[in-house]
C-alpha cells in the first residue's frame, strides 16, 4: 500500500512524540552517522533499539537533517560541472532533450523559423542553482570530443539559448561524439 506524504509526516510525528520511561540514547552518533550515509548498515538488532527508543530515533532524525543540509551547502558553493550521456531511447534524428545524469541540467533541442536552436535550461531545484543565477557566471556545454556547442549566461528563467552550431541533427552529432556531454562553468 502506497502512503501519501501526509500518512508519512503523521507516523513520524507520532514516532518521534513518544516517550519511554528511562530512554537513553542506545546507538553512538557514529552508528547512526554511519547508517545515514549508507556506509553501515543497521543489524537487525541496531533497528530495534532504534525503534524502541524515542530519544535516539530523534536523534537519528536530527542527524539525517544535518547531513542533508551539508550536502546541500556542499553542492551549492562546490558544483563544477555535470555530465549526461545520450541514451539509447534518445537517439533517434527527433532528439528533444538531454539531461545530465545527476538532473541538475536540460539541453532541450528546437526548431525555430527553419533552424534548429539549442536551448540549456538549469533544474531549479538545483542547490546551486540560485546562486548561478545571482553570479550571472556563464555556463558552457561541451560535446564527448570537448567541441563547444553552446556557451552564455542564464536568463531569469534558468535558460541560455543559441543556434544549433551542426550541420548533423543533435542525436547523429552526439552519436559521433562519444555519446556523451558536459555542462560547466565558463570561466
Amino acid at each position: 500500500m502506497k502512503q501519501n506524504l501526509s500518512d508519512l509526516k503523521l507516523r513520524e510525528r507520532l514516532l518521534l512524540s513518544r516517550r519511554v520511561e528511562g530512554d537513553t540514547l542506545v546507538l553512538p552518533d557514529e552508528v547512526l552517522a554511519a547508517s545515514i550515509a549508507g556506509t553501515r548498515t543497521l543489524t537487525e538488532a541496531e533497528r530495534a533499539l532504534l525503534a524502541g527508543s524515542p530519544l535516539t530515533l530523534r536523534r537519528f532524525r536530527q542527524l539525517s537533517i544535518d547531513a542533508r543540509a551539508r550536502c546541500t551547502a556542499a553542492n551549492d558553493a562546490q558544483w563544477r560541472g555535470s555530465e549526461g550521456l545520450l541514451r539509447a531511447a534518445a537517439s533517434t534524428d527527433e532528439l528533444a532533450r538531454l539531461s545530465t545524469d545527476d538532473g541538475y541540467w536540460t539541453l532541450h533541442f528546437a526548431q525555430q523559423g527553419g533552424r534548429r536552436q539549442a536551448i540549456l535550461q538549469v533544474a531549479a531545484d538545483a542547490p546551486f542553482a540560485a546562486r548561478l543565477l545571482a553570479s550571472r557566471a556563464p555556463v558552457r556545454v561541451l560535446d564527448g570530443n570537448g567541441t563547444l556547442v553552446l556557451e552564455g549566461i542564464l536568463d531569469a528563467d534558468g535558460e541560455c539559448e543559441a543556434p544549433w552550431p551542426f550541420a548533423d541533427a543533435p542525436a547523429a552529432h552526439f552519436q559521433d561524439a562519444g555519446a556523451r556531454f558536459s555542462v560547466s562553468p565558463a570561466g
